[in-house]
């Protein structure tokens, strides 16, 4: 098949690009860079600037898939300026795509767009999945609802629609882990808060496996792309310091020190989803990683 990513040069991009291009796939990739058109490693790129409005029509020849993955970064201080690139860099880049697919002709079959888990209420004991219509009133809340109805657009076109609600995901190369090993490593690392939030990770080779497993079973709809055992934040510390052979030796940090460092984003150090990764098991996927000692000792040998 040959699939359209966005995003492609991001943490989860780069690994989804290696695992389709071993899987013989042929892959086109979105850059706002146009130093980075052409072929490159085994891939082929094409211009495109949402903010302008601007995309070269030709990524989509003989493209099957379209996985939209572009998004700016939520772990930077949420400034209103930023909040609002947040939001725009997620819902213009869609509207570029749909007006692409639906003006040019073309053989797409499906859009598998990222989403997050933020759109779930918080949630200590109760396991939400998702049928869950509950949502929490939050920023973020409200940005992966707009993020989803901008990827539910493309099925007036006759595409398969399918979002990824996706977890923190640990990767050793990037994303939230290595900021959490850095103070375990100093001999630092402490719990925040409570520490008895839940965190619905995913391990980033189970991640892309499950676009893969997407991509090949042609599924659509909603699901969650959470490992099926969920950890607190206080276990997920001791795990990590378990691993580096280092000690705790310091309090939880409360909450007012992160919203005095981090502001609003603080948020995400806080927040508590207890979420359910049931509905990708029985469409027939299969977890490497399923539980947290070992995604860690894999990422940390």
């Amino acid at each position: 098949m040959t699939i359209l990513i966005t995003g492609a040069t991001g943490l989860i991009g780069k690994e989804l690009t290696q695992l389709l291009l071993a899987k013989k796939h042929t892959v086109h990739y979105l850059t706002t860079s146009k130093s980075k058109i052409g072929e490159q490693f085994g891939c082929i790129g094409f211009y495109w600037n949402p903010q302008e409005g601007k995309i070269d029509e030709n990524c989509l020849y003989g493209v099957d898939v379209i996985v939209h993955l572009a998004g700016a970064n939520i772990a930077h201080r949420w400034t209103n300026t930023y909040k609002q690139e947040i939001i725009e860099s997620r819902i213009l880049s869609g509207e570029l795509l749909f007006n692409l697919v639906k003006k040019h002709p073309n053989q797409v079959k499906q859009i598998i767009s990222a989403s997050g888990i933020s759109i779930y209420p918080e949630s200590f004991s109760t396991v939400y999945d998702e049928t869950t219509l509950d949502s929490e009133d939050s920023f973020l809340s409200n940005v992966v609802k707009k993020w989803e109805e901008a990827a539910d657009r493309f099925q007036v076109l006759g595409l398969k629609v399918c979002k990824l609600r996706t977890g923190i995901v640990l990767s050793n190369k990037g994303g939230a882990l290595p900021e959490m090993v850095k103070p375990i490593k100093l001999g630092f690392g402490a719990a925040m808060g409570s520490g008895k939030q839940i965190q619905s990770w995913i391990h980033i080779a189970d991640l892309v496996a499950i676009y893969s497993f997407v991509i090949e079973n042609q599924l659509e709809g909603v699901f969650n792309a959470v490992a099926p055992n969920t950890v607190s934040n206080q276990q997920l510390t001791k795990v990590i310091a378990q691993r580096l052979q280092k000690p705790l030796l310091l309090p939880r940090i409360p909450k007012f020190v992160m919203q005095l460092v981090l502001g609003e984003m603080s948020y995400l150090l806080f927040s508590s989803k207890n979420l359910s990764a049931q509905k990708i098991i029985q469409a027939g996927y299969r977890f490497q990683f399923p539980e947290i000692d070992k995604a860690i000792a894999n990422l940390y040998p």
